[in-house]
């Protein structure tokens, strides 16, 4: 399940060797990276570390998109209303971050693992500098929530905006798979209560799809998920697959023609040679898809990897190492 965080490692070596990635160094211990540019900085907002205990939403930043640094977490407490409505919870998942007109919405999970109670909550601030003397996370309270009884799982936010203006939520993990929400600006939240809408399935136990993130391209939008099992160092099997709609709603397919909801896909990235393993939970913001993978070098810790994105004739994204 995205999100699960492990014990990062500090590494001082390059995140990927070759290929179209970037060579990263730093502080690269991110899981479920959510990328974003502001000025000239750059930021990943990623995956609690439980190993602290409270397990807030991490900061990293680099002003070269290189070199990175740890810069803190959200919050020192997270607020007091997720324990009550998530029993348990003891970290927070998988981040989105997006702005509109001046404010930047972060969006994050709340959960357990393997359970579908849970929430995606929703904080504001004016800036993602910790250093700037208007840096404050507003708590905005929950977003979207699903319980026992739902098929679907409230975690892994990834926002879009479509051509109107209007802002998207997609979601999911597991269970009957992706699903999407609208969204109203300037609150941020949700639009309406009707039941979520369906964006993919793979139709087979224990349909393995999560950490959608929709971008427009040329017209057109493009659904990432990651599919198969992350969190589990070495032994992962997570991989990024896409799939193409004219509408921001859908039906998505992949290059074959086959829809997202009846398991389709087309591969953007998947595990490279002995190194790279189970790359995914991806973001992606300014041309640049974010993801994690487990590095065979530093014992499967997980890693933060950057590849620009690229196009091919046809219009279908494609990531290289």
């Amino acid at each position: 399940m995205a999100g699960l965080a492990m014990a990062g490692a500090l590494a001082l070596l390059t995140a990927c060797a070759g290929g179209g990635a970037r060579e990263l160094s730093g502080d690269l211990a991110v899981h479920d990276p959510a990328y974003a540019v502001s000025g000239d900085e750059q930021y990943v907002y990623s995956t609690g570390n439980a190993s602290t205990g409270d397990g807030n939403i991490q900061i990293r930043s680099s002003t070269d998109g290189t070199t990175w640094r740890y810069r803190g977490e959200v919050w020192d407490d997270k607020p007091a209303w997720l324990g009550e409505s998530v029993p348990g919870v003891s970290n927070l998942w998988a981040p989105e971050l997006i702005e509109h007109e001046g404010t930047w919405y972060l969006y994050y999970s709340a959960s357990t693992f393997g359970s579908n109670a849970s929430v995606i909550a929703l904080a504001t601030n004016t800036t993602l500098d910790p250093d700037d003397a208007e840096y404050e996370w507003v708590d905005q309270g929950q977003v979207v929530a699903s319980t026992k009884g739902d098929d679907y799982n409230a975690i892994d936010p990834g926002v879009v905006v479509d051509e109107s203006g209007e802002p998207w939520m997609a979601f999911g993990s597991f269970w009957s798979g992706i699903r999407m929400v609208p969204l109203e600006w300037p609150q941020g939240t949700r639009a309406d209560a009707a039941e979520p809408l369906r964006l993919a399935d793979r139709g087979v136990p224990p349909n393995a799809v999560e950490a959608p993130y929709i971008v427009e391209h040329d017209g057109d939008y493009f659904l990432f998920v990651s599919f198969d099992s992350c969190c589990q160092a070495l032994d992962s099997t997570y991989h990024v697959m896409v799939g193409r709609a004219d509408d921001v709603t859908g039906p998505y397919v992949d290059r074959d023609g086959v829809p997202l909801l009846n398991g389709g896909g087309t591969p953007v990235l998947d595990t490279d040679g002995d190194v790279h393993v189970g790359p995914g939970g991806q973001s992606i913001a300014d041309g640049t898809l974010a993801v994690h993978y487990y590095d065979r070098r530093l014992d499967g810790a997980f890693q933060l990897a950057l590849f620009p994105l690229t196009w091919d004739a046809e219009g279908w994204p494609d990531a290289r190492w």
